[in-house]
């Protein structure tokens, strides 16, 4: 088989969760750890940092593993969903995971699959583990799937652990509390090793205090410690002002979003962490890591511009909390008129969406093309009950020439509310 072929088996015959939804979800390590096995356990094969949460964890896990790229350490990079390539997946020092070796990885492992029924991510993650463990990286950034207690990636002894912030996503799968959900990402702690929570949440702190109490597992709240704050923009970068308890320096980051400045206290606390355990990392390989994040990781769709005139903004964001963090930025730009193109799936909170959006702003609704899209004439019913008057679009690409067209040159235009809309956007 093809590459190509090989990925058409894959999503043909396993449940895959970005197309079926929960019903892809297997609460449970049984399948990962049995393929694994069949493996030889490459997990045991390298050192780790395990990253879960909410909103974050996915601009997180690429942070470390620019700043670890810098500091000359050769380093694997787990993530999901993957956008436009399945190499997304799978990264060392930024590159792709080798075509050939995902085809011969698939024949290898093909006589499991009937027996044991992986999903597709259960798959995704052995394979990964394998990859890194033939090409003896020095270290691994893995970010968790769904939760972080039963999610496949759970197989690993990190060297520390990063839990980014909680908010209300996936309730049916992982609780409809902040408290249960927290509980779920608080899974990735592990016994004598150091989490690291990247903001200060009230009303669930406790859930991570005390289930790192119970492992003898050292726990520092970034938020606490180090204070990351804007200072502007120059050209591409947002300017950041760091405070720590031992100086106060600047960065620039290549990723703008005002929201990633809680992920940035977080990446630094853990790099303070390997520090100490070893790793040389100076200051000049996290300024460089932070600031060329994109150009070493390839990373795609957080806040990320593909136009100036007018200027397009296209972002992943897709529940409350990530949604309010991408509002937050359109205030910050202080530009008008606003066009949103926006498109959801099904089984997402869309009513708490819809309530926080501007009303000010034209919206453009449309689907992405998966069975899961909620479709755009039912988004557009759903958001006039809150006010948001617009057009619908049979996809992403006709959305946005609509909203170029209805606009000028000094307008912004927001497309966000799915990684799968995101996906299908020309020139991302």
């Amino acid at each position: 088989m093809t590459f190509q072929e090989t990925l058409d088996f894959l999503y043909k015959q396993l449940p895959v969760f970005h197309r079926e939804g929960a019903s892809a979800y297997k609460k449970d390590l049984t399948r990962t750890l049995q393929l694994l096995e069949f493996l030889g356990n490459p997990h045991h094969h390298f050192k780790s940092i395990h990253v879960a949460g909410t909103n974050g964890k996915g601009s997180s896990s690429h942070f470390l593993a620019s700043i670890l790229q810098e500091a000359g350490y050769k380093t694997g990079l787990y993530t999901s969903p993957h956008i436009k390539h399945f190499g997304e997946r799978i990264k060392i020092n930024g590159s792709f995971i080798n075509e050939q070796f995902v085809i011969d990885f698939v024949k290898r492992i093909s006589p499991l699959l009937e027996e044991i029924e992986p999903s597709f991510f259960e798959l995704t993650v052995a394979m990964a583990f394998q990859y890194f463990a033939e090409n003896k990286v020095d270290i691994v950034v893995v970010e968790t799937g769904l939760g972080g207690r039963l999610d496949s990636t759970n197989v690993i002894a990190p060297l520390a652990c990063l839990i980014t912030n909680i908010s209300y996503d996936h309730a049916d799968l992982l609780g409809n509390t902040l408290g249960e959900i927290a509980r779920e990402k608080a899974g990735i702690i592990k016994k004598n090793i150091t989490v690291v929570i990247s903001e200060r949440q009230k009303e669930i702190e406790n859930v991570f205090i005390e289930t790192a109490k119970g492992l003898n597992s050292k726990i520092s709240f970034a938020s606490d410690n180090i204070i990351v704050s804007k200072e502007g923009y120059s050209k591409d970068k947002m300017l950041v002002k760091v405070i720590d308890a031992e100086r106060i320096y600047e960065l620039e980051s290549g990723l703008t979003g005002e929201y990633q400045l809680k992920n940035i206290a977080g990446v630094l606390n853990v790099i303070t962490i390997l520090q100490n355990q070893g790793f040389i990392i100076t200051e000049e390989n996290v300024e460089r890591g932070i600031s060329n994040i994109t150009t070493n990781t390839g990373l795609k769709g957080r806040w990320q511009k593909i136009s100036d005139n007018p200027l397009i903004i296209c972002d992943i964001a897709h529940n409350e909390a990530g949604i309010a963090e991408v509002i937050n930025s359109i205030y910050e730009l202080k530009i008008s008129p606003i066009h949103i193109v926006i498109g959801m799936v099904k089984d997402k909170d869309i009513d708490k969406v819809l309530a926080i959006l501007p009303n000010h702003a034209y919206y453009y609704f449309t689907q992405a093309h998966t069975p899961r899209a909620l479709s755009s004439e039912d988004l557009r019913i759903k958001a006039l009950g809150y006010n948001l008057k617009g057009e619908v679009f049979e996809n992403v690409n006709e959305a946005l020439e609509n909203a170029k067209l209805k606009g000028t040159s000094n307008d912004l235009i927001i497309v966000c509310g799915s990684t799968f809309l995101i996906a299908e956007v020309d020139g991302i």
